[in-house]
């Protein structure tokens, strides 16, 4: 199963469980990723890199600035990005 899959099925299930449709039947934490230092090893702006991750700039500097922790799919995607760089890359292009 494919990255996007993975997401697309905790979509899914974050919409049924809202719904009451299903139940919450775990919870994932990740730890709270580096974002500066993420963007930095990637080489990208906090343009290029909120694009990517479908957010504001505003998001990714209190990210940055540590005034807000990146939760639910960001942290997941962060994570995703963490143990697997080129996945930014697989991510920007779409």
């Amino acid at each position: 199963m494919s990255i996007f899959d993975e997401l697309q099925t905790s979509l899914q299930e974050a919409v049924d469980i809202k719904q009451g449709k299903a139940k919450a039947s775990r919870a994932t934490r990740h730890e709270i990723a580096d974002v500066k230092a993420i963007r930095a090893q990637l080489h990208v702006s906090q343009v290029e890199f909120a694009q990517a991750m479908g957010t504001s700039v505003d998001t990714v500097k209190s990210w940055e600035a540590k005034r807000r922790n990146p939760t639910g799919l960001a942290a997941k995607v962060l994570a995703t990005i963490q143990d697997n760089p080129a996945f930014f890359n697989e991510l920007a292009s779409h």
